[in-house]
């Protein structure tokens, strides 16, 4: 890619676009697709995507000003130039001045939440929870998400890339290792994957102890069961350790057949939000989080890509991702939780996380 390429990218941003460049793990090509005319469909229920085919960014929380957002794409290659106008009125950041003792007052922010889920946790109201934050850096000069993008592409070889555009949710660039739902024809696959170490010289420093076991146990049994209520039996393999760039999570691999997928939406709904990023029991897990973790997460631990009943579908747990605006951008982590967690364990967690993402956009 050119710096030519860059600027179409920053520029179709600026103007507003809807427009979305992914590329699929170990793959090399690029995709992108934008749509020219009209607005993109807005949803309020994942069942709505039965039968639809496009590219869709889903919350989290499905909310009124975080609709599920489905690109109806009619332009299918990047156009070799934009014009600088018309442009768009692009989210600034206020102005603020950065104080050092800032990451110790996120902490300790971040330490009181944790003292309420893990409260939860060791009474049992829940058996695993999911924590998350969120921390804005403004930058210097004005940022490029194409810039970005590409290094992501290069830095992320095993991760599903993304930037992703749209009047409703803003920019979005992410680097995700976890599979919500992938697959065309009868054949399609889904994966558990939670715990997480720090890889020292590119290795594991230890072996995984007991709590990052559990938390994979936990996903791995929901996503059987899940299944299991549309009466998939899927063939299992894992866990293995499986790498993302700096970091490593335990992996498990499921695949299944699929007669009919005009209702992938129904299918999503069963397995979004999985505890990788929410917690168990589901529902009371959800409202824990929506109740106490104190930010509104929106896109981010939500679900992006392609998805085509009649042809290839490939969805992915929005993680390791960031909102970028013109002069800054906001990252997002979190870990699972279990009666047995420490915080300056997953406090450490969420710190590695957002680094990965961090040199990207730098």
């Amino acid at each position: 890619m050119t710096e030519e390429s860059y600027s179409v990218i920053d520029r179709l941003i600026r103007q507003g676009r809807c427009f979305a460049l992914w590329r699929i793990p170990g793959e090399d090509t690029v995709h992108f697709r934008m749509q020219t005319t009209g607005s993109p469909d807005l949803f309020y229920d994942l069942s709505a995507l039965n039968g639809r085919s496009g590219f869709v960014i889903a919350p989290f929380y499905v909310s009124e000003k975080h609709p599920i957002v489905l690109i109806q794409p009619d332009c299918f290659a990047m156009p070799e130039e934009v014009p600088e106008y018309p442009q768009m009125d692009m989210e600034v950041f206020a102005p603020r001045e950065f104080h050092p003792s800032e990451e110790a007052q996120e902490k300790a922010r971040y330490g009181r939440t944790f003292r309420k889920f893990w409260a939860a946790l060791d009474e049992g109201q829940e058996e695993k929870l999911v924590l998350s934050r969120s921390f804005t850096w403004e930058s210097a000069e004005r940022l490029s998400p194409g810039k970005a993008f590409f290094r992501a592409c290069r830095h992320y070889i095993y991760s599903y890339v993304y930037l992703c555009h749209t009047p409703q949710t803003g920019t979005w660039m992410g680097g995700t290792p976890e599979i919500l739902l992938a697959g065309e024809g009868r054949h399609w696959q889904t994966i558990a994957l939670a715990g997480t170490q720090h890889l020292v010289n590119g290795q594991l420093p230890k072996p995984w102890d007991e709590k990052n076991m559990r938390e994979q146990q936990l996903v791995a049994t929901y996503i059987r069961e899940q299944l299991g209520r549309l009466g998939i039996q899927a063939e299992e393999q894992g866990p293995y350790s499986a790498f993302a760039v700096e970091l490593a999570h335990l992996r498990s691999d499921f695949r299944f057949e699929l007669s009919d997928t005009r209702h992938l939406g129904d299918l999503l709904d069963l397995l979004h939000p999985t505890p990788a990023v929410c917690g168990l029991p589901k529902e009371p897990a959800y409202r824990f989080i929506l109740e106490h973790e104190g930010y509104d997460r929106a896109y981010y631990s939500g679900f992006i890509g392609w998805i085509s009943p009649s042809g290839r579908t490939d969805l992915y747990v929005n993680l390791r991702c960031a909102t970028l605006q013109d002069n800054g951008y906001t990252l997002f982590a979190g870990g699972g939780l279990l009666a047995s967690s420490r915080l300056d364990e997953e406090w450490q967690e969420t710190n590695d996380k957002m680094q990965t993402m961090k040199k990207i956009i730098e």
